[in-house]
C-alpha cells in the first residue's frame, strides 16, 4: 500500500514538473520574487525522494568514487 502511494506521489511530481497545465495549475506563480520557483523545487525534491524509495538514488550521481587501494591507513 505504501509503495502505491509513493508511486502516485512520484507521478504527480513528474506531471507538475512537466507543466501539463501550461502554468494554469501552479501552487506559487513563477513571477513572485524570491519564492516563485519553490514549488518546482519541492516537486523535484519529492520526485527524488520517491525514486530513492524504489532504489534509484540520483542524489549520488555526482559523488566521486574513491579507490580503496590508494587510501593510506594511519
Amino acid at each position: 500500500m505504501k509503495g502505491i502511494l509513493v508511486f502516485c506521489l512520484g507521478i504527480i511530481a513528474v506531471l507538475y514538473l512537466l507543466n501539463i497545465g501550461v502554468g494554469v495549475i501552479e501552487l506559487i506563480p513563477d513571477n513572485v520574487p524570491l519564492v516563485g520557483n519553490l514549488d518546482e523545487g519541492g516537486a523535484a525534491t519529492l520526485l527524488l525522494m520517491c525514486l530513492r524509495y524504489f532504489g534509484i538514488d540520483l542524489t549520488k550521481i555526482f559523488e566521486k568514487k574513491t579507490d580503496r587501494k590508494n587510501i593510506i591507513e594511519v
